[in-house]
């Protein structure tokens, strides 16, 4: 079950962190990928079961 938005490859990503692939359910499949914000999610497999990215992890920024 996914607790977030399940992004699209190509769409724009809003928050920098660690992505990881999951299926159409939301369940994560083994990959992950650092994603800034302002970029295209990168393209998945569809062969694998592979749907979309789901935010696993944010980058936190620290201002000293």
């Amino acid at each position: 079950m996914s607790y977030g938005t399940i992004f699209r490859p190509g769409q724009r990503c809003p928050q920098s962190g660690q992505y990881g692939v999951v299926d159409v359910y939301g369940s994560f499949l083994g990959r992950e990928a650092t994603v800034t914000r302002g970029e295209p999610f990168p393209p998945v497999n569809r062969a694998l079961g592979e749907y979309g990215w789901l935010l696993r992890d944010a980058t936190i920024h620290r201002r000293y």
